[in-house]
């Protein structure tokens, strides 16, 4: 994979904002769904993530940005090929167009200790008969470096409001046509991603993961606000004035809600504990807001209302007017 940085077009000082910023923008261009006919945009999908991943990891950032590892996550090199420590002044060496560095500028050690740990001389498997070295990688060692896994593959899973609120497993296809369940953190939210290990493109190193990318869809009346739930209820006039006691759906199925005598509309009532679970135990709560329904042409409402002298105050003294 190229560049990660680059894969997202932002700086290598670019904050996890910036970085996720820019994937989401990147991700709903790129996304298979809106590119059926275009398998080029669906490749770029998958580099797209694999980037965002991997810039999203603080501790493999940080080696990407110290040259420890490459862009697809593995070593560069068990010596760290490349370094500049073995240019000119450093404390390196070079073979056959390779740099090896042992940490130059500083104190370098014995080197002939370095290349008897590496190559065996001095006795042992690395050592023929007569006392020299023996040169091939099966007895030295040498040359050995850790295969590349195989590629990551992006997924996104639309997941119903109610059951990323209650935490409900998921059904997810597998680019081989295998089926698994999800079973979805606390305190899930739009974008969140999931590592499915080994469930990526095969490589020489073994398979890549899967990262899935979690979409909540949107509900027809309940609405998110942190780990909260939101729910605007209608009321009737009676129900209002007179209090009672009403049934209220929740994502865990419908319970009974005490209504006050006497409630205005806008009044916000608390089902505890019926909200999104959160990252570190417990559970938000759903806050219903009542909402006063007035029948628009109800004759005996209408007069009772217009004979009625009751209430002759001015509910909007503390607006000013």
């Amino acid at each position: 994979m190229a560049d990660p940085y680059a894969t997202l077009g932002v700086a290598r000082g670019a904050s996890e904002a910036d970085i996720k910023k820019a994937y989401r923008k990147l991700a709903k261009e790129l996304h298979p769904d809106r590119n059926r006919d275009n398998p080029k945009a669906a490749e770029r999908f998958s580099q797209v993530t694999q980037a965002y991943d991997l810039l999203t990891d603080k501790d493999k950032r940080a080696r990407f940005d110290r040259g420890e590892i490459d862009a697809d996550g593995n070593p560069t090199s068990p010596f760290g090929f490349g370094g500049g420590a073995g240019g000119p002044g450093g404390g390196g060496f070079r073979s056959g167009g390779s740099q090896f560095d042992f940490g130059g500028g500083g104190d370098s050690g014995d080197l002939g200790d370095i290349f008897e740990g590496l190559f065996g001389f001095g006795g042992g498997r690395g050592q023929s008969s007569g006392g020299g070295f023996r040169s091939g990688y099966g007895n030295s060692g040498f040359g050995k470096r850790q295969q590349p896994k195989g590629a990551n593959t992006a997924y996104r899973l639309s997941v119903p409001f109610e059951d990323a609120a209650a935490l409900r497993p998921q059904r997810i296809t597998l680019s081989d046509g295998k089926t698994i369940d999800l079973k979805l953190p606390a305190g899930v939210e739009d974008g969140t991603q999931m590592r499915l290990t080994g469930k990526g493109q095969p490589g020489p190193g073994g398979n890549g993961d899967g990262i899935v990318t979690i979409e909540i869809q949107p509900h027809k009346f309940y609405t998110r606000d942190g780990d909260n739930i939101r729910l605007d209820l209608p009321v009737t006039l009676k129900e209002a004035v007179l209090g009672g006691k009403v049934r209220v759906p929740t994502v865990d199925g419908a319970v009974m809600l005490t209504i006050p005598a006497g409630s205005s509309s806008g009044k916000i009532l608390r089902l505890k504990e019926r909200g999104f679970h959160k990252k570190g135990g417990g559970r938000g709560d759903q806050l219903v807001t009542l909402m006063l329904e007035i029948p628009a042409n109800d004759a005996g409402l209408k007069q009772f209302v217009e004979n009625w002298t009751g209430d002759i105050r001015n509910p909007r003294t503390g607006l000013g007017v």
